[in-house]
């Protein structure tokens, strides 16, 4: 009986510890990422975003209740050179004079199982309001979370790649958006 009553103390405390800690709210942008991969001409291309504000709110414990919100700097879009940066930037894709950032904000969660949920949500870009479903991973790691997901966006939805951009065997309609990003409770 001695050893049952330290344990249980124990078990106590590593629980109450758990749930002061278990809502997430600040996420480490440092830490945290959003990138991009798309097809011209059957070659995958990678890019990435550098400048992404993230707002979530996700506690284990209750995970339909969580929330997120991003606004996405479009200038910040990183294609692997000067030209295709400024091209992105340009007004037959980002138009990023007129439109400078894209934005979610999430409507729902559903729990999936096993540490798997999708975010349902709002994402405007170039002007356009889409839903868009996220499926993704939550990762306890103490009292922070890793949120990993991949979703494709499909451009012409928003007015992405105009012109002579607009032909998809030149550049594929599918961008695959990956995102990793690392939260820890807030005060």
């Amino acid at each position: 009986m001695k050893r049952t009553i330290p344990a249980l103390m124990f078990i106590a405390v590593s629980v109450a510890a758990v749930a002061d800690a278990a809502e997430l709210t600040v996420v480490q942008g440092d830490r945290s990422t959003l990138t991009f991969v798309y097809r011209q001409m059957g070659v995958p291309v990678e890019g990435r975003f550098t400048r992404v504000a993230a707002r979530i709110r996700f506690d284990p414990a209750a995970p339909t209740a969580a929330t997120a919100a991003l606004e996405l700097d479009l200038t910040s879009a990183d294609a692997g050179s000067t030209e295709a940066n400024d091209e992105l930037a340009g007004k037959a894709w980002f138009d990023t004079k007129a439109f400078p950032k894209a934005t979610f904000v999430s409507e729902g969660v559903k729990v999936l199982g096993d540490n798997r949920y999708e975010v349902r949500g709002r994402m405007t870009l170039k002007g356009r309001a889409r839903e868009v479903a996220a499926p993704f991973t939550f990762t306890p790691q103490g009292d922070a979370g890793v949120f990993e997901g991949a979703f494709v966006l499909k451009r012409a939805d928003f007015a992405i790649g105009e012109g002579v951009w607009a032909d998809f065997g030149t550049v594929a309609n599918e961008v695959q958006v990956r995102f990793r990003f690392l939260a820890t409770a807030g005060k």
